[in-house]
């Protein structure tokens, strides 16, 4: 009887074995958008190495000195067609404007090392642009993931950025865990979230995705395909992205692009990085910080990067934010 129930014990442990493994290495798929090039795709390759897909929106009439780059969120995120049409009010002041594909999202190419996302990668794809387009200087604009990069960049080139523009920017790292708690002024009137990453990330996630950021962040080893995983990115941003909308009910459509080796290995090296403050102290250039009403980046958050910079701080989005700028002279 005993060696009965053993031998039941036995195959029970076994079969639930294979079934473990069976979740964790088979490859998923994901009912998600397809990935179409954008008709103004057009491609640099860079020195670095990286292929990077971007879409240039000429100034018009007079050209202002200085182009605008914009640094899309993720890590690991992409272009959106929507915010192509948001930002391009800019061109008709003059501006030539650069909205590109950080390497290994979006149209850009994907790296066969995964460990070669690093930020300083990044750094060094943003400085071979900016020497590629011959202008100088360039005025940054950065959203989320992007507003850090654009901080980071302007510490280490700070002679190569006129101005600074940082939109619901993330924290600057190492967080400094003394303002984690820091309530904002009601004056400012945020509305706190209904939805967070939290939960998106809980939702979007199984034991197959957990496995692979493991593998992936500690061991540097690809469990999926480019395309299994970028798929589950663009699943799983569309359920995050319910914590950056004030009614969930007006949530961005989904929208291929994601990149995942490159967001996860990006964040991961980002975590890694020296403390920027003691050169962001010495910035000496215009910068714009702007949080929208819903944003789901704590106040407490950004006061790292408000105590480092000199800045005007916009609390607005989107259009409202662009008005802003175009009849701001002290920006424009």
């Amino acid at each position: 009887m005993k060696r009965n129930i053993f031998r039941i014990l036995k195959y029970t442990v076994f079969i639930g074995i294979i079934i473990v493994l069976l979740q964790v290495f088979l490859p998923r798929s994901y009912n998600v958008p397809p990935l179409f090039p954008r008709p103004t795709t057009q491609f640099w390759n860079l020195p670095t190495g990286s292929t990077i897909a971007y879409t240039l929106i000429s100034g018009q009439g007079k050209k202002k000195p200085y182009p605008v780059i914009y640094l899309h969120g993720g890590p690991g995120g992409y272009i959106r067609q929507s915010f192509i049409k948001d930002i391009s009010a800019l061109a008709n002041e003059g501006y030539d404007l650069y909205l590109y594909d950080q390497i290994g999202s979006g149209l850009s190419k994907r790296l066969d090392t995964i460990t070669h996302y690093t930020v300083n990668r990044h750094i060094r794809d943003l400085a071979a642009i900016i020497e590629k387009l011959g202008k100088g200087k360039v005025i940054l604009i950065g959203q989320s993931w992007g507003a850090i990069l654009a901080t980071l960049f302007a510490e280490k080139y700070p002679h190569k950025i006129n101005k600074l523009i940082l939109t619901s920017p993330g924290p600057i790292y190492p967080v400094n865990r003394k303002l984690a708690n820091l309530p904002a002024p009601d004056s400012l009137h945020f509305i706190k979230p209904y939805f967070t990453n939290a939960q998106g990330n809980k939702k979007a996630n199984n034991i197959r995705t957990r496995t692979m950021a493991f593998a992936a962040t500690r061991f540097g080893i690809k469990l999926a395909s480019d395309q299994e995983a970028d798929a589950f990115a663009t699943y799983l941003n569309y359920e995050v992205n319910r914590s950056v909308v004030c009614d969930t009910a007006k949530i961005l459509d989904m929208d291929a692009g994601s990149g995942f080796f490159a967001g996860i290995m990006t964040f991961y090296d980002l975590l890694t990085v020296p403390d920027p403050r003691p050169g962001l102290k010495k910035l000496n250039m215009p910068v714009l910080i702007m949080k929208g009403e819903c944003d789901n980046q704590p106040w407490a958050i950004q006061v790292n990067i408000y105590r480092c910079l000199a800045t005007i701080v916009w609390w607005s989005y989107r259009m409202q934010a662009i008005l802003f700028l175009l009849n701001n002279p002290y920006f424009i």
